[in-house]
């Protein structure tokens, strides 16, 4: 059954258009309801976290509606990051947490992820079952058994406990002046409460949400501003977060950044001569740099690649018995302490690593020399199908052929917008803007 509301990381749209309307996550709400709820049963429950947009009033109450209407009792978070909705949902015991939430996008994006009871997000096939259940009739439960609502004011702080129970027993951030933009997102409180009461000297930038500045200027996808205040004020290092606190970017004394593949890079090479990296085999996607992958071999060590999705790092990682995967982007999954990224925890993993070996950010945070990697996005009209061209496959088959032996190429449809990602890794920077933007040309032809 082809997925039509589902995307790479739940349902994800433009707020108060299909699908993301009030109507769409009243029915989205029931749907779940019902498929957590099949045995009819009571004391069924259901979390729900969100981040700071405006229009996170907006589906907050429209999915309780809807799940409460199925008989879930419902226990609302409040602003709190994504990887806290993953913790909660397995703490509290409930069949199933929901993520209000559109990650790394603007502020008039929403989203709804879904995490199952034991805390991991739903796999393809309980998306297609629930979609089924949202273009059906879902039997509402009795007058009798319609559910019940309850904030948890201390969700938030459950998180910041359990994060800091992460970082090495006795060891502390005193002396260590630490940037963390919170992409005036869900851990603007979180994240500045936890690495200073860890000791840090805490200069909070991206704490200040509005309902409309999240990622504005900000946070992981935008990160001028915190290299800019780490220069200003001489801090050590920059954590930046995206809107749902699940992503970081780390960036050092002189404010460059290192991304998902160099943080990864760290902390398998750690790890493994921790002997804590199990299998050898750190997790990625196909967007990961080559020089990830020609790094970790030098090392003795395994790259395994998956789809595009944090989830499907996720699901490559349970499967096998994994324990560190992640994204480019800067998804750091590490499944011995929380079910999904997190960008705050894996932050502190990397000061932990800073205090341990007395280094300085800069000399942590350049693991490899990245192959030259050109990304472009594409923005087509919903519902067509470029890729499908033959003028645009010819000129792929021929990018192909171009690359062979000299680098890689990988042109995928985005799971959340409607945009072709056309991306080539290539160490001839004259070839990988000529394969790169001949495709993009060609597609944006027939788009």
């Amino acid at each position: 059954m082809t997925r039509r509301f589902f995307g790479t990381d739940g349902v994800r749209g433009e707020a108060n258009a299909f699908p993301m309307t009030a109507d769409m996550a009243l029915k989205v709400g029931a749907a779940a309801g019902r498929y957590f709820r099949r045995d009819g049963s009571a004391a069924h429950r259901v979390v729900i976290g969100k981040d700071t947009r405006l229009s996170g009033y907006m589906f907050e109450n429209a999915l309780t509606a809807g799940l409460t209407s199925t008989g879930m009792n419902v226990f609302l978070l409040g602003p709190i990051p994504t990887p806290a909705v993953g913790m909660l949902t397995t703490s509290l015991r409930a069949d199933v947490g929901i993520m209000i939430s559109a990650s790394h996008n603007p502020h008039h994006d929403n989203g709804i992820k879904f995490f199952g009871p034991d805390g991991f997000k739903l796999s393809d096939e309980a998306e297609t079952e629930i979609e089924a259940l949202i273009m059906g009739e879902v039997e509402p439960a009795q007058a009798q058994n319609i559910g019940r609502a309850k904030r948890i004011d201390d969700g938030r702080f459950r998180y910041v406990e359990r994060v800091k129970a992460t970082f090495p027993a006795g060891m502390r951030l005193d002396g260590l002046k630490v940037v963390i933009d919170c992409a005036n997102g869900a851990g603007y409180k979180a994240a500045p409460e936890a690495l200073w009461e860890l000791g840090a000297t805490v200069i909070p930038i991206g704490v200040a949400p509005d309902g409309f500045n999240i990622n504005e200027g900000c946070g992981s996808t935008s990160t001028a501003l915190a290299a800019e205040t780490i220069l200003r004020e001489g801090a050590d290092v920059g954590i930046c977060l995206d809107g749902d606190a699940d992503r970081v970017m780390i960036l050092d004394e002189t404010g460059q950044v290192a991304d998902g593949d160099q943080v990864m890079a760290l902390l398998a090479n750690r790890w493994a001569a921790q002997d804590r990296l199990k299998g050898g085999t750190l997790v990625a996607t196909v967007m990961s740099n080559l020089g990830l992958e020609r790094f970790l071999t030098g090392q003795g060590l395994r790259l395994e690649r998956t789809a595009v999705g944090d989830r499907y790092v996720v699901e490559a990682m349970r499967a096998n018995g994994w324990n560190l995967g992640g994204e480019q982007s800067g998804h750091i999954v590490m499944t011995d302490y929380a079910t999904t990224g997190d960008g705050l925890l894996a932050g502190l993993q990397f000061l932990a690593a800073m205090i341990e070996t007395g280094q300085p950010a800069s000399a942590l945070s350049h693991n490899f020399d990245t192959v030259p990697q050109m990304l472009k996005n594409v923005r087509y009209v919903d519902g067509s199908s470029p890729l499908e061209a033959e003028s645009v496959r010819k000129v792929i088959a021929d990018a192909e052929d171009r690359l062979a032996g000299k680098g890689r190429l990988l042109i995928r449809k985005s799971g959340t917008e409607p945009l072709i990602r056309v991306m080539a890794e290539c160490e001839d920077d004259g070839l990988l803007a000529q394969v790169v933007d001949g495709i993009v040309a060609e597609v944006e032809a027939v788009a």
